[in-house]
C-alpha cells in the first residue's frame, strides 16, 4: 500500500483490538491532499480507523501520523484537524450558527466571530444561520455540522458517512462543497457503506473488509479489476419477452431469464454496455421500460470479489 512523504495522513502497520475482538488488522495506507474515500460495509473497522485517526483512541499496533505528527493526546494538532462523527447529535434548541459557535469556542481563536462567518458561507448555510436547527432538513444539519468541523481552518478532514441519510439533491450540493474544499488545498477523509456516494468524488479509494485494507486506488483501477466478474441486471417491462429476444442476440449478453413477475434478469460481463444498449433497442422496438436495475453494482460484491481474488 502506498505510503510516502506525501501523506497528510499516514497509517503504518496499524492494528486494534478490544479483547478478543480484531476491529483492525495490520493497515497500511497514506492519504495525500485532495479527497479520499474509505469505503466498506458495515462492522469492516471504518469508524475505528477514523477514531484513531482523530486522536480519540489508540493503536494496539502500529503508528498513525497526521501532518507529520502522532495525534493521540496531542492539543496541537487538533487545532489542524477537522472531525465530523457519523452519528448527528445536534442541539435543537440552538440556531445554525449558535452551534458554530459553540465548536469555534473548543478552540480558542483570536477572531471566532470572523471564523464562525467564513465558514458558515463555506457551507452555504448563510440564508439559515439565524434559525434553529431542529427545523433543518438532513441535508441542512450535514452542512451546518460540516461548518462546525471546519471553523478552525483545519488542513484535514475526517468525514464519517456524511452523505448518510442525504437526499439526490442533498448529495450532489454536498459532494461539490466538498471538492471545492479539496479545491483549496484540504486533505479530506470521507467514509461510507455506499461505493456510488464516492465514485465521481474521490481521487482514491481504500477498500476495507473484516478489518483488513483489501484494495486501494482510483476508482477505475479497481473496477478493472472486476472485468471478469458476471453482474445482473434487472429490467421491467410489459413487453419483457421482446426485449429479452431482441438482448439474448447481443455479444455483450451472457444470458437473459424472464421472470414470473413480468420482468427479466441479464446476466453480462460489460455491464456499462448493456446499460447503454437496453434503452437504445427500447427506442428503436417501441418497449417501455419501467426500471433498470443493477443487482451486483453493490460494495459488498465489489469486496467479496476482490477479497477472493
Amino acid at each position: 500500500m502506498t505510503v510516502n512523504g506525501s501523506s497528510a495522513i499516514q497509517v503504518s502497520g496499524v492494528s486494534k483490538w478490544y479483547g478478543n475482538v480484531v476491529a483492525v488488522s495490520n493497515v497500511s495506507f497514506g492519504v495525500a491532499p485532495g479527497i479520499t474515500g474509505l469505503l466498506g460495509p458495515n462492522g469492516a473497522g471504518k469508524t475505528t480507523i477514523l477514531h484513531m485517526l482523530a486522536g480519540l483512541s489508540s493503536p494496539s499496533e502500529g503508528e498513525i501520523t497526521v501532518l507529520g505528527q502522532p495525534v493521540r493526546d496531542n492539543v496541537e494538532i487538533y487545532r489542524s484537524i477537522g472531525v465530523m462523527p457519523e452519528h448527528d447529535a445536534l442541539y435543537g434548541v440552538l440556531t445554525g450558527r449558535a452551534f458554530v459557535a459553540f465548536a469555534a469556542s473548543l478552540y480558542g481563536l483570536l477572531d471566532p466571530e470572523a471564523a464562525i462567518g467564513r465558514a458558515i458561507e463555506a457551507a452555504g448555510m448563510e440564508s439559515a444561520q439565524d434559525r434553529k436547527v431542529g427545523g433543518y432538513s438532513r441535508g441542512m444539519r450535514q452542512r451546518i455540522r460540516l461548518a462546525a468541523a471546519m471553523v478552525h481552518d483545519p488542513e484535514a478532514l475526517i468525514l464519517d458517512e456524511p452523505l448518510s441519510g442525504t437526499d439526490p439533491r442533498q448529495r450532489l450540493e454536498f459532494q461539490e462543497l466538498l471538492r471545492e474544499l479539496a479545491r483549496g488545498g484540504r486533505t479530506i477523509l470521507v467514509s461510507s457503506h455506499i461505493l456510488e456516494e464516492v465514485e465521481h468524488l474521490a481521487d482514491t479509494i481504500l477498500l476495507m473488509v473484516a478489518g483488513k485494507l483489501a484494495a486501494e486506488g482510483d476508482f477505475r483501477a479497481i473496477r478493472a479489476k472486476l472485468d471478469e466478474q458476471p453482474y445482473q441486471v434487472r429490467v421491467a417491462s410489459p413487453q419483457a419477452r421482446i426485449l429479452a429476444s431482441a438482448l439474448v442476440e447481443r455479444e455483450e449478453v451472457d444470458s437473459v431469464t424472464v421472470d414470473g413477475d413480468g420482468s427479466m434478469t441479464i446476466t453480462t460481463r460489460r455491464l456499462s454496455v448493456v446499460e447503454a444498449v437496453i434503452p437504445s433497442i427500447a427506442k428503436e422496438r417501441g418497449i417501455r421500460l419501467l426500471r433498470i436495475e443493477p443487482l451486483d453494482d453493490s460494495l459488498e460484491s465489489v469486496f467479496s470479489y476482490v477479497v477472493e481474488r
